[in-house]
């Protein structure tokens, strides 16, 4: 099941909560700042948006946006790929003030 709304300039995703697998294999960023295990327990936030950007082009190599929260309790912007079996992340760091302010009041609107 899939959901999207438009808000700005992103389309918000609901994606079915099934466990899906990642691939870490040649990851091109730094783990120094967030570990794959991190980044994993961001996508599995119960609160986490997962954010398509409103661009025209092959669906196919659509590059999604992730926010969300380790159960440390960082908070992890990502951009991946999927193909619906499993996640490739493309890049991962710590969200900024203005994506931390954006996703805590999602979160609330959630509530």
């Amino acid at each position: 099941m899939i959901f999207v709304s438009n808000l700005a300039e992103s389309c918000f995703l609901e994606v079915s909560r099934l466990p899906m697998d990642f691939d870490w294999l040649n990851v091109t960023f730094d783990f120094s700042k967030v570990s794959p295990k991190d980044i994993e327990e961001s996508f599995e936030d119960p609160f986490s948006l997962k954010l398509l950007p409103e661009t025209e082009g092959d669906s196919a190599s659509a590059r999604y946006y992730c926010l969300g929260r380790a159960l440390g309790g960082i908070s992890i912007f990502s951009v991946f790929w999927t193909d619906g079996k499993r996640y490739r992340v493309i890049y991962a760091r710590p969200m900024t003030a203005e994506e931390l302010h954006f996703y805590e009041r999602r979160k609330v609107e959630d509530l």
